[in-house]
C-alpha cells in the first residue's frame, strides 16, 4: 500500500500500448507509478537523443500526456509536431520543451519531474534510466542490428536483445517502484523494442523477482512484423523468460473475442496476425490466464480499450 493508503500499482513498458493502459488507470483510486523506455532512437527523439546526448525523451512525452490533468489546448501543444521549418520539422513540442528542462534543470529525471508538475500529471514517471542508451538486437543467424528504431526493419528472427553502453545504471526510484509494487503490470506494446528494454536493465529483473505484488503480463492482440511474426502469447512470454528468468511473470491478460475477417485483412497488409492463446502451453507455464473482452475494435485499428483494460486490472487488485 502506498502512503495514500492505496495500491501501489507499476506499469512497465513504452511505445504506444502504455498510455492506453495508464489513461484509465489514472482515474482509479490506485497510487499509479509508470517506468518507461528510453531506448527509443527514431524520428524527433533520436535526432534530440544524439545531439544533446540526453535519454530519449518521446514515449515519456507520450505518457506525460496520457497522465495530465492539464487543458486540453496545452496538451495538444504539447504533443504538437511541427511540419514546417528546417531545424523544427519533424520534431514534437513535448520533445523539445523535455530538451530544455533537462539543459535547464542539468537531470532529464528532473525535467521530467518539472513538466509533469506544470502539466498536473497524475502519478508518477520514472525513466528506467536517466542515461542515454542504445537497444541492439543478436538475430537468429547471428547478425546484430543496432538501434531500436532499426530491429525490426531487419525483418529477421530476434534471439536476443541487450543495451549498450555497459553498464547500464537504472533509476533507483524504478527499481523501487517495482519491488514496493502491490501489482506490477507489463503493458502491451512492441515486444523487443517497447517492454524488454525496461526489463533487462540491471537490477529491474531482481526486483521482478523479489517485489510482493503479482506481475501481469497484458499481451499483445496481433502479431508485429520484423519482431513477433508467428508468435503466439506463449511465445512472447517465453521471450521475457529468456531474457529474465521463469520466475517473473505471474499472470497474462489475454483477449477472448473474435476479430473480424475486416480487421485481420486490414493487418494482414502489415503482416500482422492475431495473437494465438495457446492456453495448454499457458497453464504448463504455472501463469494464471485472466481472459476478457479488452478491445476497442474500430473498423480499421485494434487497440486495447482503456476502461476495460483498467476495470479489470483493478479487479485484481481487490482480489488480491
Amino acid at each position: 500500500m502506498g502512503s495514500t493508503g492505496k495500491s501501489n500499482v507499476t506499469v512497465i513498458g513504452g511505445g504506444t500500448g502504455m498510455p492506453v493502459l495508464l489513461r484509465g488507470l489514472k482515474n482509479l483510486p490506485v497510487d499509479l507509478t509508470a517506468l518507461v523506455t528510453v531506448a527509443d532512437d527514431g524520428g524527433s527523439t533520436g535526432r534530440l537523443r544524439n545531439e544533446m546526448a540526453i535519454p530519449a525523451p518521446g514515449d515519456i512525452r507520450n505518457v506525460i500526456a496520457a497522465l495530465s490533468d492539464a487543458e486540453p489546448m496545452l496538451l495538444d501543444l504539447f504533443q504538437h509536431r511541427f511540419t514546417e521549418g528546417n531545424g523544427l520539422s519533424g520534431h514534437s513540442m513535448g520533445n523539445l520543451l523535455l530538451a530544455a528542462m533537462t539543459s535547464v534543470t542539468g537531470n532529464f529525471f528532473t525535467g521530467i519531474k518539472e513538466i509533469s508538475r506544470v502539466l498536473n500529471v497524475k502519478g508518477n514517471i520514472y525513466p528506467i534510466s536517466n542515461q542515454s542508451m542504445s537497444l541492439h538486437a543478436r538475430m537468429e543467424d547471428g547478425t546484430i542490428v543496432s538501434g531500436e528504431s532499426n530491429i525490426p526493419l531487419a525483418n529477421k528472427k530476434i534471439e536476443h536483445v541487450f543495451l549498450r553502453p555497459e553498464p547500464v545504471r537504472p533509476l533507483h526510484h524504478a527499481v523501487e517502484a517495482v519491488k514496493n509494487a502491490d501489482l506490477v503490470v507489463v503493458s502491451p506494446g512492441s515486444l523487443y523494442t517497447s517492454i524488454l528494454p525496461n526489463m533487462i536493465i540491471p537490477q529491474m529483473d531482481e526486483a521482478l523477482r523479489q517485489t510482493k505484488g503479482k506481475v501481469v503480463y497484458v499481451c499483445n492482440v496481433m502479431t508485429q512484423a520484423g519482431e513477433t511474426t508467428g508468435y503466439t502469447a506463449a511465445d512472447h512470454v517465453q521471450a521475457i523468460r529468456d531474457h529474465i528468468g521463469e520466475t517473473c511473470v505471474d499472470s497474462i491478460v489475454v483477449h477472448n473475442e473474435p476479430i473480424s475477417q475486416h480487421v485481420r485483412a486490414i493487418y494482414a497488409e502489415e503482416n500482422a496476425a492475431p495473437v494465438v492463446y495457446d492456453t495448454d502451453r499457458l497453464i504448463d507455464m504455472g501463469l494464471e490466464i485472466i481472459e476478457s473482452d479488452i478491445i476497442n475494435s474500430s473498423k480499421t485499428t485494434l487497440r486495447h480499450d482503456t476502461e476495460k483494460i483498467a476495470k479489470l486490472l483493478y479487479s485484481i487488485i481487490d482480489r488480491e
